[in-house]
């Protein structure tokens, strides 16, 4: 009989590994096999075989490595139960080619797949989709709250963007230095969402803060930097991520509740990381070139981490510029924040009711109004907005700190 301390053990090592080596298996197969739904389900039916085995025969050596083997095994019996006889020479080649192939202008499997999902012939939200199930590992309830949209309207997206990779016989293959630019905004997108679910996980059964995406975003992002270094979106999304990343240490607390940027210790702030972002954003600056998204988002948070206390102006005007690239209803949520720091809260609680039709079922719109009406003395309404915020969230950090706030009012 199995000990449960050796299961815990092998529960946790898969864990682990399904964040390390989830990307890493998928890319391995499909280079191997030209296959985006073979791979993932390969990958998916190596994670089960784990789950079986590692609890009865132990934790392997190099976990990526048989999870690999694994899934491989499992992608060639796969093709060997649905070949024709016509196809055994692939099947063939398959198996037993071990050939290298030329690495092309994207020398990193995980990255040159993001590109491979991200290919023009999907609607871009169906490559981000597909991207972040794929390469990112996320789930489909994941990836469903990223859209803001229901988990089974996400899981067909993402079927339908797999049936069409099959039915076009798109292949996987290597993007071509000219492929590059054509692809790189759904990429960055790619990359952005990954960073936010690691810089706030949305699920209820991970940790609140998940440093392997964020590291992991970045380090996809730094590569991308250098294929493309004269990309302004490229180089401003690397700097939103490092100067975000920066604040990392002091987002939760001792107690494991979220703590906002305005109440955070700066001196936990790491500040080889600030000093990078800000010589990305000063980069993109002296350019001359007009500033993207992600070079407005990073100049924000540069506003943010330079000095004592953030310059509200700056930053409401920084908001203006992207609202007229990007006006979603999160983009003018966030400057409903910012307005109400620099002309006071009854201006921010204005802007922010006019947003309530479209964003009642996002929860940073609750907790961003519930922190102005108690600035207003609106308390039972502050108290409603709160509570509102808190049924929305599974994050275990955002809801103690929300359970905090309500348990403030109730002492007043």
């Amino acid at each position: 009989m199995t000990s449960p301390r050796r299961v815990t053990a092998a529960h946790d090592a898969l864990t682990r590994a399904h964040r390390e080596e989830w990307a890493r298996v998928v890319a391995a197969l499909a280079k191997r096999f030209g296959s985006l739904d073979l791979a993932e389900e390969s990958a998916a039916e190596a994670f089960a075989t784990a789950a079986e085995r590692w609890p009865v025969d132990g934790i392997p050596p190099n976990p990526g490595a048989w999870l690999t083997t694994t899934a491989t095994r499992k992608a060639i019996d796969r093709i060997r139960r649905e070949s024709t006889r016509d196809a055994r020479h692939r099947e063939a080649h398959l198996v037993y080619d071990t050939q290298p192939e030329p690495v092309g202008a994207v020398d990193d499997d995980r990255l040159r797949l993001i590109f491979t999902c991200c290919h023009p012939a999907l609607a871009m939200e169906a490559r981000i989709a597909l991207t972040l199930r794929m390469v990112g590992g996320l789930s489909v309830p994941e990836i469903a709250r990223a859209f803001l949209v229901q988990d089974t309207t996400m899981g067909a997206r993402i079927t339908r963007a797999k049936a069409k990779i099959a039915a076009a016989n798109i292949p996987y293959r290597l993007p071509t230095a000219e492929d590059l630019p054509h692809r790189v905004s759904g990429v960055l997108t790619v990359l952005f969402l990954i960073f936010n679910e690691g810089y706030l996980a949305s699920g209820p059964d991970t940790a609140p803060v998940r440093r392997d995406l964020t590291r992991e975003a970045i380090r996809l992002a730094r590569l991308l930097h250098e294929l493309l270094p004269d990309d302004g979106e490229v180089t401003g999304l690397l700097a939103l991520m490092l100067l975000s990343e920066a604040r990392s240490d002091a987002r939760v607390s001792s107690t494991g509740e979220l703590v906002p940027l305005g109440e955070q210790d700066r001196g936990m702030w790491d500040a080889s990381l600030i000093a990078e972002g800000h010589a990305l954003v000063r980069e993109r600056l002296v350019s001359g070139q007009p500033p993207g998204r992600y070079q407005l988002l990073a100049a924000i948070n540069a506003v943010h981490t330079d000095g004592d206390a953030p310059d509200w102006a700056q930053i409401v005007a920084l908001y203006d510029q992207l609202a007229v690239l990007d006006p979603s209803p999160i983009v003018r949520l966030n400057r409903a924040v910012a307005v109400g720091e620099r002309d006071g809260p009854s201006a921010g609680v204005a802007l922010l009711d006019a947003l309530a039709p479209q964003l009642s079922g996002y929860h940073p719109f609750h907790a961003a109004r519930a922190l102005l009406l108690v600035r207003l003395g609106r308390e039972v309404d502050a108290r409603a907005a709160y509570e509102a915020a808190l049924a929305l969230t599974d994050n275990a950090a955002e809801t103690a700190y929300l359970t905090r706030q309500l348990e403030r009012l109730a002492a007043r």
